[in-house]
Formats: C-alpha cells, structure tokens, sequence
C-alpha cells in the first residue's frame, strides 16, 4: 500500500505510508477491548461538550437563527454523524490510535495528507483562539461581579467598534485577558504538564454539570415566568433579511456555526481498538454520544432565548449574560456558572495547543515542516520551539481578531477536514476491500457521500470574506509544500521515520 523507496516526479505527491510503517511509527502496547456502549458514550460527551455551547451559541442566534438556533444543533449534528461514523471506519480498519493526518497519508497520500494538517491548524489552533475570546469573556463577566473591572478597550479584538451596557459606543484595542492566558498555558505546555485521569474526570463533570444545571434552575425561571419571557420566542424563526440573516437560510447559516460546539466527538472513534464489540459498540458510542449532546445542546439554546432575547446574545459568554438576566437572587448561581465554565474553558485550550503543537511535531518528523519544529528539549522533553510558535500564533489571534470571524473559519476548516475523512473511507473502501474492518459505515456508500456534499454546502454558507480567506490559506498552504514540504519528505526520499510520539488527537479531545 505503500513505498519506502523514494518516489520521483509528481508520484511523490500520492505516496502513502503503509499500515506496517504507521504501526512502527506509534508503538505501543496491546489495548485491552474493556469500553462497552455506556462507556464509549459518555465518553463521547464528556469529549463533546465544550466551548462550543458556552462560546458560539449567542453569536449563531443573534446574527442568525433567532430561537430557531436550536434546529441548526439538530443540522450539525446530523453532519457530525456521517463523518463520525466514516472515522468509526478508519480506526477499525487502520489499526493505530491516529488522528485525521494519520489516516489521510495512509489512503489519499502526501499531499492530502498534507492538506490535512493544514486544516487541522485551522481546527486545533484557531479553535484554541476562539475559546481563549471565549474564556476572556467569562472572566470579564465574573470579575466584575466582584466589582473588578477591566477597561473595556482591552477585551475585544483590533479597530472594532462595540456598544457597551449603556449605550455608549467605543474601539476596543486587544483582547489582553484572551491574549495572557493562552501565553501561560503555552509555558504550560512548554515546561511539561501531564494530566491525570483524576483531573479529567473532574473537568468533564464541572463542565456537564455546569450545563444540566443552567437547563434545570434556568428552565425553572423560564417555567415560572413564561408569560412574559414567552416573548422573547416570538418570531420562533425570525424573517429572511438576506444573506444568511434569519429565516430557513439563517438556520442552515448557524449550523456551520454551532457546528463548534461538536468539535471534538472524534474522539469516540479513536477509541475503536478498546471497544469489546465494535462493530456494533462504534456507531452506539458515536450516534449516542450526539444524540444525547444534540438534547442538551437544544435544551440550552431554548432556554438560553427564552430569558434573554436573542439581539442581546452575540456576546463572547452568552451564558453569564442569560443567567446575569435572572435577577441579583441569582447571583451566587450565575457565579458559580461562570467559574465552572472558565475551568472548563481553561482545559480546552490546554489541550488544543497540546494537540495543535503535536500535530506540527509530526509533520516535522515526516520532513514536511522544518526539523525545528521536531526538536525536544533536552530537560523538558517537550517540542518547545514548536510550542513557543504555536502558543504565540493563537496568543496574537486571540487578542487581534473577532470571535465570529475565528469561529467561521475554525467551523470551515473543521467542515472540510471531515469532508477529506468521508473520501479517504470511500478511496479505502475501493482501493483496499481485502483489509479487515472491525466497523462497516451502514447504507455505505450514501453516508459517506452525503457526508462530503452536508460538510461542503454548509462552508458555503459562511460570509464570503471568510471563503475568501479560507481559499487564500489553501494557496499558500499548497504553495509551501510544493516550495518546501514535498523536497524534504522523508517518504519521498525512501526514508523511514521512527520513533513515538503520542497521536495528534490522542490527549487533546480528553479535556474538550
């Protein structure tokens, strides 16, 4: 399936890695088969829940949806269905722990492969960004509850023009709050930190607990004040003003936005090599796991309209402005909602540096990226140049642009990425039949292609300057590894690359 010579000529660009060489490459003990269906979907949800919910869902129903936000959750879950159950397919057939990379250079080849870690910047990093704006938002709202206030101009993005609570208008200048914390949780990961499974458990029950108690004692308020709260739902689906603005088009449009709120449910599929029966536990885990995310998501974003009218929510924390709106008798419990979500936040973009900063270290192992980008440091035993560069790219993102603007592109390149993980199960399936498969995608091959074609219409429903953008990247992505990538690849060249080092979506989606 593939060479260890060295491929010439334009060939080098389709060469593949074989299973045996992956499986060199990522070393590593015999997994026992223990994760049965209950497992592996609150597995999925523990993995699922995350900045999306406590990030974007205010910016997809202002700009957008209106309440009907809620049905966009239901479009992008549908479309996180398809890919998911197309990476079922990939880590039962391919049998490492590897992330979507992995797999796009052992069906489609190098320069797919390549692609692939390029969208994955967009996934990894810049979703780190979104949630640090995220994060900062939070942190705002809760130390002004202790009457500590940070100047305003200091907690948005670049030159952009915000109104403030009473009705003043001014520039923000940096996100400074956004900006710091991603450059400690850098020398974070620089220094080295490990996570225990302790610590994991704790984040992901903060995390779920902080969202079924916002549907609980917020749902109580929407209950016992409907008459007047019900207002807020009327029109459930606001009129179509163009562009993507409201009606059935602004439904479709905040799908591609929400559609962050489930990134992350891959993680699912990585665990198909400790599934006891995957062929049936695999799409139990993965269907499940969104389904009942899907519920939740739903719950909150109903919830979330009802007791704040949706012009007011395009906010970087929309949830402390919906439980700010409670009343003062609320007070200790819109704090609490908010230091949950700051620890939950915290962890997230933690481990999508880690992942971000992995993802580098191996396509520098593979020769597509300057060994710099591979080198470890000699105490730490961490890729800290790599981690340096990273954590200052997400850092400037964070503190100079908007929220909206990271998160359509992040969606995008997530949507596309998930897009190339449908066409590689399709390639493998005609190029590769006679490999074992723990799990067949069902209604093959319709999933898959309706995959392609839901990932592909909803980046076209994002704002042209963000396709602008995102075509932009494509070019100069392509333009570097044909300058640099396919000259140095060590596939290319006939050599085989050892050594170990963790998957690229092994840790980070534990945290998510």
């Amino acid at each position: 399936m593939a060479e260890t010579k060295a491929a010439t000529g334009l060939s080098r660009i389709f060469a593949r890695k074989s299973v045996a060489q992956i499986m060199s490459e990522n070393e590593k003990s015999e997994l026992k088969r223990t994760l049965g269906p209950v497992n592996l979907v609150l597995l999925g949800i523990g993995c699922i829940i995350g900045a999306g919910i406590f990030v974007r869902t205010g910016n997809a129903a202002a700009l957008h949806a209106g309440p009907a936000v809620m049905l966009s959750f239901v479009v992008a879950g549908l479309v996180c269905a398809c890919a998911g159950l197309c990476y079922a397919e990939l880590s039962s057939t391919l049998p490492v722990s590897g992330s979507a990379y992995t797999y796009s250079y052992t069906t489609l080849g190098e320069f797919a492969a390549w692609i692939m870690g390029a969208l994955l910047l967009l996934e990894y990093g810049l979703a780190a960004s979104v949630v640090a704006v995220g994060w900062s938002g939070y942190v705002v709202s809760l130390l002004g509850d202790f009457g500590l206030v940070i100047p305003p101009e200091f907690t948005g993005p670049m030159n952009h023009v915000t109104t403030l609570k009473d009705g003043t208008t001014l520039t923000t200048l940096f996100n400074v709050p956004a900006f710091l914390v991603t450059l400690v949780l850098a020398c974070l990961l620089t220094i080295g930190i490990s996570e225990s499974s302790q610590v994991n458990n704790i984040i992901v029950a903060i995390k779920v607990t902080v969202i079924v108690a916002f549907i609980v004692i917020g749902g109580y308020k929407v209950l016992t004040h409907l008459p007047e709260l019900s207002k807020n739902w009327v029109p459930f689906i606001p009129e179509n003003e163009g562009e993507g603005k409201f009606g059935w088009e602004g439904v479709f449009r905040a799908a591609s936005i929400v559609f962050f709120a489930y990134i992350g449910f891959e993680a699912v599929s990585t665990a198909g090599q400790e599934a006891k029966n995957p062929k049936k536990d695999m799409p139990i885990g993965i269907i499940g796991s969104l389904l009942v995310c899907t519920v939740l998501y739903m719950l909150v974003a109903a919830v979330l309209t009802m007791l704040v009218n949706y012009k007011e929510l395009n906010v970087p924390d929309p949830v402390a402005v919906a439980v700010d709106s409670m009343g003062p008798q609320w007070a200790w419990f819109a704090m609490t909602i908010k230091a949950g979500a700051i620890i939950g936040l915290t962890s997230v973009i933690l481990v999508l540096m880690y992942g971000q900063t992995r993802i580098f270290y191996a396509m520098a192992r593979d020769g597509l990226l300057p060994k710099i980008f591979a080198r470890v440091h000699p105490k730490f035993q961490t890729p800290w140049i790599n981690t340096i560069v990273v954590g200052l790219l997400v850092a400037f993102a964070a503190g100079m642009f908007d929220i909206n603007v990271l998160g359509d592109v992040t969606s995008v390149g997530t949507l596309a990425a998930f897009a190339i993980v449908c066409i590689s199960v399709i390639w493998l399936r005609q190029a590769r039949p006679d490999l074992a498969r723990g799990f067949k995608v069902p209604l093959y091959p319709i999933l898959p292609i309706f995959g392609i074609l839901s990932c592909v219409a909803l980046i076209f429903t994002v704002e042209q300057r963000v396709l602008q953008f995102f075509f932009f990247f494509l070019i100069g992505a392509t333009a570097v590894y044909f300058l640099y990538g396919m000259w140095n690849s060590k596939l290319a060249k006939g050599e085989f690359v050892t050594g170990h080092e963790p998957a690229a979506n092994e840790l980070p989606h534990k945290l998510d």
